[in-house]
């Protein structure tokens, strides 16, 4: 990142482009895109024989509605300007998809490759504590979640430091989310983020008239599909478009990045970076220049996975996806998103589609809180049901049901199948929402601009609602 480049101001701008478009004042406009806590956190962890001071944050963006939402992230990178950046993009994100959170974010500026396991779990909870002191994590308060450098095991970490401070709170599992299902984590939250950029980028397919305008048939199934990234979100991404029929054309990562016009096998792909260390040299596959040169390749859909700004001023020109999905946070700057605008591609914000992580995150906050597993009650109630059904089926037609098809049709749903059913259903009816909106306003250039609209108009309502404004 250049030392001018402000992530925040440019969310910032992006907000001011889409606040002409609603109806509250200046003062109203001004609290929703300001952060409203902001905690800068240096303190010393030992490792070996020595003293390491850490450096970290955590920001709540907006307190419009509790808790607060966010995840963490272990990234040398990380810094205050990022980590403000990302809390108010959680604000937008969780509005858009009507999840009742305030925006926030966490971050501890560590290569989380320089260091042990032992190491990394002290420098977690020691965060966790001091987050705890400054009531910045709490199950009505602050709910951190994974994000870049962490996952299921630095979130038991915080979730067991936690309890630790809070012995007897009936509550504290739902202090922070990703967990290991056998600490109160839902089935399906691993894969959620990748599996919302999935839905969401197929529902924009499934519009015609957009894929009109873009020149596209409609439906995912035959679409060149590029993604930058195989993290989490990268490859589950990769991994549910083949299934659906894309043909993945290229694959990014950090050490390089590959292409076979003739698509690439994801699962192949894994298993050979897990034996070499490496994507590159994949049979059957061409090595590229550089990590980034997969962004340029000739694709319909092109799935930024990774971290912000990977496309800029200077390569967005030679961008030739028609449709750009921003799994990741910030992977457009302000200047790379007009030259997409002005080329006729269509850029899916971030703060709408990979928001799968934060809307899965809400399920297993209330599975926390209720303190019962989604199915359990209903699970076996539906199979009897539907067994009666089919064995009624059966007599009236006097013909048997194959074993497999009586199999899919007695089912009932279970954790996974309904989370991922309202995750599905949260995905689709926010892209209407947003396309809705764009549709009734022709002077909005972008989507992006669009769901900054949505997100504002509902914070906004929130706050006039509670009567902070009079």
């Amino acid at each position: 990142m250049s030392a001018e480049y402000s992530f925040f101001d440019a969310v910032s701008a992006s907000f001011d482009k889409a606040a002409g478009y609603t109806k509250f004042d200046k003062g109203i406009l001004e609290q929703i895109k300001q952060c409203n806590s902001v905690l800068r956190l240096h303190f010393p962890v030992k490792i070996g024989d020595k003293l390491e001071v850490i450096k970290a944050y955590r920001v709540q963006h907006s307190h419009h509605k509790l808790p607060c939402k966010g995840g963490i992230r272990f990234s040398d990178m990380v810094n205050l300007d990022e980590v403000m950046a990302l809390a108010a993009l959680m604000t937008y994100k969780c509005a858009i998809v009507n999840v009742p959170f305030g925006g926030a974010k966490g971050g501890i500026a560590i290569n989380p490759r320089n260091y042990d396991a032992y190491t990394l779990e002290k420098i977690t909870r020691r965060y966790t504590a001091e987050l705890d002191k400054k009531r910045f994590i709490g199950p009505g308060e602050d709910v951190p979640a994974p994000d870049y450098g962490t996952g299921e095991r630095e979130m038991s970490w915080i979730l067991d430091t936690y309890m630790a401070l809070h012995p007897g709170e009936v509550d504290a599992m739902a202090c922070v989310t990703g967990k290991p299902v056998t600490q109160g984590g839902v089935r399906g939250r691993r894969e959620a983020t990748g599996l919302g950029v999935f839905y969401g980028i197929r529902e924009v397919c499934n519009m015609p008239d957009q894929m009109k305008k873009l020149g596209l048939s409609t439906g995912v199934e035959g679409k060149r599909v590029v993604v930058q990234g195989l993290g989490n979100v990268g490859y589950h991404s990769a991994k549910f478009f083949q299934e659906a029929g894309a043909i993945i054309v290229g694959l990014a990562e950090y050490e390089g990045s590959i292409s076979n016009p003739n698509g690439l096998d994801v699962e192949a792909v894994v298993a050979h970076r897990k034996g070499t260390g490496s994507i590159l040299n994949f049979p059957g596959a061409t090595n590229l220049a550089t990590n980034t040169s997969a962004l340029e390749l000739e694709c319909d859909i092109l799935i930024p996975a990774a971290l912000e700004n990977v496309i800029n001023g200077d390569n967005a020109p030679r961008v030739k996806a028609k449709i750009i999905g921003e799994a990741a946070n910030g992977p457009l700057t302000p200047d790379a998103d007009d030259i997409l605008t002005a080329k006729g591609a269509l850029v899916i914000p971030d703060m709408y589609l990979n928001a799968g992580g934060v809307t899965v995150s809400y399920f297993e906050w209330l599975k926390n809180l209720s303190h019962v597993r989604y199915g359990r009650l209903e699970k076996r109630f539906a199979e009897n049901q539907n067994q009666l059904i089919v064995d009624q089926l059966e007599k009236i037609t006097g013909q048997s049901i194959p074993a497999d098809t009586r199999k899919k049709l007695v089912m009932g749903a279970d954790e996974v199948d309904l989370v991922r059913s309202g995750l599905e259903e949260t995905m689709i009816g926010s892209t209407h929402e947003i396309i809705d909106l764009w549709n009734q306003h022709p002077d909005i250039k972008n989507m992006r601009t669009a769901s900054f609209v949505v997100a504002i108009n509902k914070v906004g309502t929130s706050y006039t609602e509670l009567g902070i404004f009079p």
